[in-house]
């Protein structure tokens, strides 16, 4: 492994590592006006939402490591008060990426990356027309983190009014995760594709599970069982009972093949089979029908 003090490296090379290691991230298309009334676009990925009672959004303009300037975002948040938060989905994403080129003071980026300015209702910066979900802010705090190159610059943003596309709601009106099909920022010139890699994990305080501490030794200190089955194993609320356990192998005979052949790993590797289709029960009830034969993790 290699270890650094964050204090011995450059800025650049820094901010490379914390952009490399830190992500997706999502972006804050945001959309501000200058002291002239005109529109800049530009978007961050220094961005997430922090509280919704109050509903506020943080975004952080850093300052230019290069020569230690500060962006128009900022300049024009400070002399307003206001933005426009637009979410960037993967339709629009190389659009936004023109955006981020800088150009110079008063250049619109709405026209410079073909993007459509779409009137607000209670602030002054434009919304993004194609943005699948537009929040109209009004800034609460600006709390810069330090003056030099690199530093960044918390935006808190108060949502005033949410607008979004009812393309991508469901039957409920809720936002639908595949439909909206969000782009975050990598490392370097990377992105990644929300509705191309998404997969569920059923929180933890939705139940009380066992905790991986409760799981018997032989399971928990598995050759084939990863970090991430020990901890959907251990987030079930209760084990199966014995009888089910019974019941189970003898309507199950694969199940009963792989206990009479004595192969732990491949009873193992069964139960790996089940969890990544999310029967986690049935993962449970075969790794405990070989259970007897184990005392404190060991074999009698």
């Amino acid at each position: 492994m290699v270890s650094i003090k964050a204090s011995e490296v450059p800025t650049a090379r820094l901010h490379g590592y914390l952009l490399g290691a830190v992500g997706p991230r999502p972006i804050a298309f945001a959309s501000t006006v200058d002291g002239k009334g005109r529109p800049n676009l530009s978007p961050f990925s220094f961005f997430n939402v922090f509280s919704s009672n109050p509903p506020i959004l943080i975004f952080s303009p850093s300052r230019r490591v290069r020569d230690n300037t500060t962006k128009h975002t900022l300049e024009n948040v400070l002399k307003n008060m206001e933005v426009v938060i637009n979410v960037v989905n993967y339709d629009m994403v190389q659009q936004m990426s023109l955006a981020s080129t800088e150009y110079g003071e008063g250049e619109n980026e709405f026209v410079k990356s073909g993007l459509t300015m779409l009137p607000s209702d209670l602030v002054k910066p434009f919304r993004v027309a194609e943005s699948p979900v537009q929040f109209e802010c009004k800034v609460v705090k600006v709390e810069p983190l330090g003056k030099e190159g690199g530093a960044g610059n918390l935006i808190f943003s108060e949502v005033l009014k949410i607008h979004m596309d009812t393309d991508i709601l469901d039957e409920n009106g809720s936002i639908d995760q595949f439909k909206i099909d969000q782009v975050a920022r990598m490392g370097g010139n990377w992105y990644s594709r929300a509705n191309l890699g998404l997969f569920e994990v059923p929180k933890p305080n939705s139940s009380l599970g066992i905790g991986v501490d409760q799981i018997p030794g032989h399971i928990r200190l598995s050759n084939v069982l990863t970090g991430n089955d020990l901890g959907m194993l251990g987030n079930i609320e209760k084990l199966p009972s014995q009888e089910e356990v019974r019941d189970y192998i003898e309507n199950n005979l694969e199940l009963r093949s792989i206990l009479s052949s004595g192969d732990e790993a491949l009873l193992h590797t069964r139960a790996q089979e089940l969890l990544k289709t999310k029967a986690v029960l049935s993962a449970w009830k075969v790794l405990l029908a070989d259970i007897p034969t184990h005392r404190d993790g060991q074999k009698e």
